[in-house]
């Protein structure tokens, strides 16, 4: 756990900003949901922007992150999680505590209220607690599906991946087919964590475990069977303190052209000495 406490004072310090592409190891299906199915398409389309192009959302992203840093922790049990929505069939269940230096909740935020957990006693807390991370939409980057690719694909940016449901009584067949981005696809990815107090500082090691702890796991759908699996490469992190947006100072720079390994040994060995820099 971190070293807030109740009586730890926010007020803007700077921002943190990783940005670099995440690459698609296999193929990736973020689904688009049941409303967007098309005659003639995919049972399971992806999402895609306004100009046909698929992206991967910053919802998605930061909600599996934060799953693999709650497993991690040993945050994803009964005691721990609350209910956001009790409906039949599509329960949904997540951390939350009404502890202050609870690192989960200070990183993606939690609101006040009353929420009933999945096993004790219904949670009731009166403490908001901003968010300190911010995970935008990663679009796809056009070229990285070259020609070649276009090739052997079933769509101009996307591939259709056909499965079979095998019935264990009848042994019947049931066939659906999945919308992919292809191996080899990368998406421009960038992460803001606002770092509002002292304390703040080192949640950001948290992040980049979620980051690796997601290279080993997998992304959107399928990923137990064989899809989803994504690399980070390319990153840049950078510090911008509270004079970067009042008087145009310079910006400093943690890591480039780097690995998620590379800006971890980079943050340690500044121990974050650089947001008293300013």
């Amino acid at each position: 756990m971190s070293a807030h406490t109740a009586q730890t004072e926010l007020k803007l310090i700077g921002k943190l900003i990783l940005e670099g592409e995440m690459r698609c190891e296999t193929g990736l299906h973020v689904g688009a949901g049941k409303g967007s199915l098309e005659i003639g398409g995919s049972d399971n389309p992806v999402v895609k922007d306004a100009y046909g192009r698929p992206y991967v959302p910053g919802s998605s992203l930061r909600g599996k992150i934060r799953s693999l840093l709650e497993q991690a922790s040993g945050l994803a049990v009964p005691s721990e999680l609350v209910y956001l929505s009790r409906r039949k069939g599509q329960e949904v269940r997540i951390h939350q505590s009404d502890r202050p230096d609870d690192e989960i909740c200070l990183l993606f935020g939690r609101n006040p209220g009353r929420m009933e957990r999945v096993q004790g006693e219904t949670l009731e807390t009166s403490q908001a607690t901003p968010a300190r991370l911010a995970v935008y939409d990663a679009p796809l980057e056009p070229e990285s599906i070259t020609a070649q690719m276009r090739e052997n694909l079933d769509d101009e940016l996307t591939e259709v991946k056909s499965e079979n449901a095998i019935d264990r009584i009848t042994g019947q067949a049931n066939p659906r087919t999945l919308e992919r981005v292809p191996a080899g696809a990368r998406f421009k990815t960038r992460f803001v964590m606002d770092v509002l107090c002292d304390e703040d500082a080192p949640l950001f090691s948290r992040v980049l475990e979620g980051l690796r702890l997601l290279e080993d796991d997998a992304l959107g759908g399928g990923g137990s069977r064989g899809s989803g699996r994504v690399s980070f490469s390319g990153l840049r992190l950078a510090w911008r303190g509270k004079s970067y947006y009042a008087s145009g100072a310079a910006e400093k720079e943690i890591g480039a052209g780097a690995t998620l390994g590379a800006i971890q040994q980079a943050v340690n060995e500044a121990a974050f000495a650089f947001i008293h820099e300013d």
